[in-house]
């Protein structure tokens, strides 16, 4: 059994020492990865220190998560724990934690832990297979995607509910909800943009919810076209997450759709580099406009969101640059106005293109002759539509509600301090410089093929007679 994870943090420096998975020897020699953000980390680091008497030696939260599990753990004084006891710990922890966490642990020579914070913010999920080894038992595998599955050959995939935990040992399988009921909001960015389009997360197709994002995005754009007596050519879609709405909203408007960006696939996601410099360039590296689609034509633009505006305004240039006549920009998503505190690494509001702009003045901002947004509902009921028994998303990078509560606007400054460019580009690694500190943007997991944001466990040791278990665990960059 084994855990790895390249996500990078979102909180906190980028170094090195970060790199998860983290690990502690006492007591019985834990290792931890983490996907998401804590909101109370001040608060908890005073714990840690006046209380549990526990050294934390960097700060990322994904430490601190560790050293509470760990703290919880050693209260039992036990020379062995049992399932009992984790899931004892797993609830005190979320009874301490306020945040977006899914996670995973290891237990030396027990087993490997996985659990999801009472919103369910993060995505977790698990699969199983015949066991390689051969025998009668089974393989398991904790993942973010579905997609981590399908790769490796595992079926029945399961997501991990809201506030609970499953333990898998050599020879069981046990589940217990051990968080208080709280309000189940999957953030939607995940919908938006994060996963991958053959992923199903919380039993909701992320294909099938962009094919609705451009269903809906056809009825403004039409509304909005007509409104300001403007016509389009042809819609071509910003690769790669744009996709599959820029499809389905070119068939609904009868229009003409083109490949009109051709991507270059070594350059990672620009959004999260290190420095406006640095997306800049990499934007223009990334991406090369062909002429033919863009010569003395209207064009819509068509992306899954717009956040800093860098990555649009270069785009819009360089469709400009060739011959483009008028350039309208479509967002699948609303305007992003406020900062994500859940583990996505949104910048801080005033990097935010929208933070303080109307939509005229947004279209100013990033070169556009239009820009025209999804709207919330129409964006919550595009994804809700497929799962109607998640009743509410996190949408705070939208509406600046955030469905923990807690965020205070000091927590919120402190956040933007530590994501500021400038601290960023402090964060340098030895003779790396500060973008390959960063670690996740655009990696991929060798197994799940999954663009810079997943990474992998493995487990092995016989279960209910069997000669392995396989365990891989795909975490989010986000």
């Amino acid at each position: 059994m084994g855990i790895g994870h390249v996500r990078y943090p979102t909180a906190g420096s980028s170094n090195h020492a970060e790199a998860q998975p983290f690990y502690v020897n006492s007591p019985y020699g834990i290792v931890f990865a983490h996907n998401g953000n804590l909101i109370n980390t001040s608060e908890l680091l005073q714990f840690m220190d006046q209380t549990a008497h526990r050294h934390i030696n960097t700060t990322s939260d994904s430490e601190l998560l560790l050293n509470i599990f760990a703290d919880n753990l050693q209260k039992t004084g036990k020379f062995r724990i049992n399932e009992e006891d984790i899931f004892t710990a797993i609830g005190d922890l979320m009874q301490q934690c306020k945040g977006a966490y899914a996670c995973v642990a290891m237990l030396a020579g027990f087993g490997i832990i996985g659990f999801r914070d009472p919103n369910g913010i993060r995505p977790l999920g698990m699969a199983s297979r015949k066991a390689i080894g051969g025998g009668e038992g089974k393989d398991y595998l904790f993942a973010s995607e579905s997609v981590v599955a399908d790769a490796s050959g595992f079926i029945d995939w399961e997501d991990v509910k809201p506030g609970e935990a499953v333990i898998i040992t050599r020879e069981r399988v046990t589940r217990r909800q051990v968080g208080k009921a709280a309000t189940f909001a999957p953030d939607i960015f995940e919908y938006v943009y994060f996963a991958r389009p053959d992923s199903v997360l919380d039993g909701i197709s992320v294909y099938r919810s962009r094919m609705a994002m451009g269903d809906a995005l056809a009825a403004e754009v039409k509304r909005v076209l007509e409104e300001n007596n403007l016509s389009v050519d042809v819609v071509i879609p910003v690769p790669d997450t744009s996709r599959v709405a820029a499809l389905n909203l070119a068939q609904k408007l009868n229009l003409p759709y083109r490949e009109g960006f051709i991507k270059n696939r070594y350059v990672g996601r620009t959004f999260i580099m290190p420095g406006q410099q640095m997306r800049k360039k990499n934007v223009r590296r990334k991406l090369n406009a062909m002429a033919l689609e863009f010569q003395d034509k209207n064009v819509l633009i068509v992306d899954d969101s717009i956040v800093r505006g860098t990555t649009s305004k270069e785009i819009i240039q360089m469709a400009k640059d060739v011959g483009a006549k008028k350039v309208i920009v479509a967002s699948c998503a609303p305007p992003i106005r406020h900062s994500n505190v859940y583990g996505i690494d949104m910048p801080s509001r005033t990097e935010l293109v929208a933070h303080e702009r109307n939509t005229e003045e947004i279209a100013k901002a990033i070169g556009a002759d239009l820009v025209i947004f999804q709207t919330l509902p129409d964006l919550i009921e595009s994804v809700r539509c497929f799962n109607t028994s998640i009743e509410t998303f996190d949408c705070s990078v939208f509406t600046g509600k955030y469905v923990t509560g807690g965020v205070s606007e000091e927590y919120l400054a402190a956040l933007e301090k530590t994501r500021a460019d400038n601290v960023k580009n402090k964060a340098e690694v030895g003779n790396l410089g500060s973008l390959e500190g960063k670690g996740g943007g655009g990696l991929a997991d060798p197994v799940s093929g999954v663009n810079g944001k997943e990474a992998a466990a493995a487990a092995s040791g016989p279960l209910n007679g069997a000669d392995t278990v396989g365990l891989h665990n795909s975490w989010k960059l986000g």
